[in-house]
């Protein structure tokens, strides 16, 4: 049997008073003990608001950093910016709504070299990863005892991706904005160019610079991105099949004076605008200025037939050349006989050109191509329009030449403007490379007579059917226009081997809408042109596959002509004579 052993007992606490401790003495301790405990309390409290009140500042810095400012753009950068940073420059647009430049946010790359440690092995690092910089160049930047330094402006996402991955202490980034061109090279000399520091230096960027600076409503331009990029592709392959050094050309609203394409060639892109030539980056359509050859035989003719001096039925004896001092004038393809007014037009003679000049006079030659705006610069919103060249003293041989368009020197945008004057209806609306209201055909000045427009658009129209611009022809559109061949001048003297070939059309011609002018600069013969570098082989073709494909585009259907074929030379005498220049079609 197992026995139990019972568990020891706890000793018992004695109570204070056997211990001797007095109960005022409990009483004490007590006390103390409260106080301490008061004490901790309040110390707890004091250092809890102490954290409060520290992460509370950390807090408001926090959202001061990452809602109200920008933690990028430390003090020395800003000031450093602050006179030059554009932001929010408005977007420029076609007549149609299509983005043509934009701005986009980009960084750019500074520097405080005072703490850059090792300046160069920072440039060898980042000339690594940054693209057309010299190491070089930036180590001499970061040696320096300044406190800011630009390394580079609107660095590409990956570069800055890039520079950020190196954490190399002392570099920094400044958001700026970069002008971009979405189109290329395609309208560089009508939008131009804005500075690193986003202020227009060229073309629109400079003209409405301070529109464009802080805007919010896009430039709506009157450009046709649909026909720009037509009439730039049709340009270059002309220039190339002929080797030219250069094309212009320029589509214009007859009704508006609307620029809606306007090209020149060679081109290059606004982000290579540093290493682009200097050919590259002339303005051929709107600063450039050429003698055009025939083509200014239009004017001769409105002014003759304007003021009265000569009638369709009227003519001259071109079966000799016409001598005037040391000049000798001579028809390009001479028929040596005698030529009404409209084979004189359509065959293209210098000689009854002249004599068509005569007859209307100096005075009335000067008078009817300042109406024109001829002889003053055209007032396109363009910073770089050139003055045209006129001769002074303007002598009787002078106006024997300008009448078939040498001697006289004036802009692609002047001659398609005033041609537009001629083929509308008589009124001179100034061409603008601003959109304007649908319909809007105000503001125009009379220049010459309805009934003048109407013969000068049948004659134009004989041009393509019977004589030099036939290559023109676009079956359906009934396209008229006249071709143009002039020699430059090198060293003060004309040149055969260089000339400028041009054409300048417009369709339909029983009601035109759109006026079409093509410059090639020194082309050169081809096997396909039998050798021949003239305004009919080079230009004329070029205008009509650009009407050809422009007119379904902007809602013109074709025509269905009667055949009109190419008629014995008296027709034209015959129709001259009825002035019956009815347009035919179905």
């Amino acid at each position: 049997m197992t026995r139990r052993v019972p568990s020891p007992r706890r000793p018992r606490r004695p109570h204070p008073a056997e211990r001797g401790v007095a109960p005022v003495d409990l009483m004490l301790l007590d006390g103390a003990t409260s106080q301490a405990l008061e004490a901790g309390r309040t110390r707890l409290i004091a250092v809890g608001l102490l954290f409060c009140l520290a992460f509370g500042i950390i807090g408001l810095r926090v959202v001061d950093l990452a809602l109200l400012r920008d933690g990028n753009e430390p003090r020395l950068a800003a000031e450093a910016g602050r006179k030059t940073l554009m932001t929010d420059r408005a977007d420029i647009v076609d007549r149609n709504g299509i983005v043509l430049a934009t701005s986009l946010p980009t960084a750019s790359l500074y520097a405080n070299p005072r703490q850059v440690r090792d300046p160069e092995a920072t440039a060898a690092a980042l000339a690594e990863v940054l693209a057309d910089v010299n190491p070089v160049v930036l180590a001499g930047k970061l040696s320096s005892d300044r406190s800011f330094v630009w390394l580079k402006r609107n660095l590409t996402p990956r570069e800055h991706y890039e520079v950020n991955r190196l954490g190399v202490p002392g570099l920094d980034f400044k958001r700026e904005e970069q002008r971009v061109y979405p189109h290329g090279a395609l309208l560089t000399h009508v939008l131009g160019l804005v500075d690193v520091d986003n202020q227009g230096i060229a073309g629109m960027e400079k003209r409405f610079d301070g529109e464009l600076r802080g805007g919010t409503e896009p430039l709506a331009l009157s450009i046709d991105l649909r026909l720009q990029h037509i009439l730039s592709e049709e340009l270059h392959g002309a220039m190339t099949a002929f080797e030219a050094i250069g094309a212009a050309g320029m589509i214009l609203d007859a009704r508006s004076g609307e620029v809606l394409a306007m090209s020149s060639l060679p081109s290059f892109a606004p982000q290579q605008a540093g290493r682009a030539s200097e050919e590259a980056r002339f303005n051929r359509a709107a600063l450039g200025v050429y003698e055009m050859g025939s083509v200014f035989k239009i004017f001769t003719t409105a002014l003759a037939l304007e003021s009265g001096a000569l009638t369709l039925a009227d003519g001259f004896d071109t079966s000799e050349p016409i001598r005037v001092a040391r000049h000798t004038i001579r028809d390009y393809k001479p028929k040596n006989r005698w030529l009404s007014i409209p084979e004189i037009f359509v065959y293209s003679s210098n000689i009854g050109t002249v004599h068509m000049a005569m007859e209307s006079g100096t005075e009335a030659q000067q008078g009817f191509l300042d109406s024109l705006g001829l002889m003053t610069p055209a007032a396109i919103e363009l910073p770089e329009v050139g003055a045209p060249m006129l001769p002074s003293p303007w002598r009787e041989i002078n106006t024997m030449t300008i009448s078939f368009g040498h001697g006289m020197a004036v802009s692609p945008v002047q001659l398609t403007s005033a041609v537009a004057s001629v083929v509308n209806g008589g009124e001179l609306r100034p061409a603008t490379l601003l959109k304007r209201p649908e319909g809007a055909t105000s503001g125009g000045r009379r220049v010459i007579s309805k009934a003048t427009s109407e013969k000068m658009r049948w004659l134009m129209r004989q041009v393509v059917l019977q004589g030099t611009g036939g290559k023109a022809a676009a079956p359906g559109y009934l396209v008229g226009g006249k071709t143009g061949t002039a020699d430059k001048l090198r060293d003060g003297r004309y040149s055969r081997g260089s000339r400028i070939a041009s054409f300048v059309g417009a369709f339909p011609m029983h009601d035109p809408r759109y006026v079409i002018f093509a410059m090639v600069d020194e082309p050169k013969g081809q096997k396909q042109s039998y050798g021949y570098a003239t305004g009919g082989w080079v230009a004329a073709p070029a205008v009509g596959r650009v009407v050809e494909r422009i007119a379904p585009l902007v809602g013109i259907k074709p025509i269905p002509v009667r055949m009109e074929e190419e008629g014995e030379e008296s027709d034209l005498m015959v129709q001259a004579s009825a002035e019956g220049f009815a347009f035919a079609f179905e």
